[in-house]
Parts: structure tokens; sequence; C-alpha cells
């Protein structure tokens, strides 16, 4: 405290002269809008993140079909190799898919029987007789 008892007075703060109070929100509003422009841009534009996520799930189904694509042609390379070099491979291919038999061999053909058909087998006397073999 001063000597003479006396307190100085306080300073007071000046404040710089308020603009009419419409610009500040004015100016927050246009702030506002041009925000919520660039995040909908962001998200549904040709750019945006939503195009972005339907690029990267159909770049993954693409990249899935060409890894099965080149599997199924490793397998269709090794398969045409055997059916070059092996000549095994080339008599399992007539016999599943042509039925053809070496001669001597005899051909067993089974048939399923329904559960429904309780019928007794054919004796041996009611089958046609087998043909002749092939030489």
């Amino acid at each position: 405290m001063p000597k003479d008892g006396i307190r100085p007075k306080p300073k007071r703060r000046t404040t710089a002269p308020k603009a009419p109070g419409r610009h500040p929100s004015i100016v927050r509003v246009l702030l506002l809008f041009i925000a919520a422009v660039i995040v909908v841009d962001a998200l549904v534009g040709d750019r945006g993140l939503i195009a972005m996520l339907r690029a990267r799930k159909e770049y993954d189904e693409l990249a899935a079909t060409i890894s099965r694509e080149r599997a199924e042609n490793m397998r269709l390379r090794e398969e045409a190799r055997r059916l070059l070099d092996d000549p095994a491979a080339i008599e399992e291919i007539a016999r599943r898919d042509l039925g053809l038999i070496r001669p001597g061999e005899k051909v067993f053909i089974v048939k399923d029987v329904g559960p429904g058909s309780r019928t007794a087998p054919p004796s041996a006397s009611s089958l046609p007789p087998a043909p002749p073999p092939r030489r």
C-alpha cells in the first residue's frame, strides 16, 4: 500500500470496438456450411470413402478370382504334362471316361437296389449268357 493511504485505481482493460453482432455468426455459419460440404464430398464423392471401400472390395474379389484361375491353370498344365509323359494317366482316362478294358479282364456291373424293392436276386438260369471275350 502507498504511504499516503490512497489506493491506485485499477487499470481498465480496453477492448477493441466490436463489429456489429451479425458478422461473427454469419462467418461461423458459412464456415460450418463449407466444412459440411467438404465432409459430405469426402464421404460420397467420386473419390470419397464409400467409393474407396467399394473399389477395395472389388479389388479383393478380382484378386481372389485371379488366384483361383492361376491354380486351375497349374492343375491343367500338370494334367497335360501327365498325359504327354505318363502312359498310366492315359490308361486311367481311357478306363474312367471311355469304359475301356484290357483283353482278358471282366467287367462286373453292380446296380444299387432301392430300399423299397425287396425282391430276391435273379437266379443264374434267368441271366442272359455272357458275351464271348474280345481278343
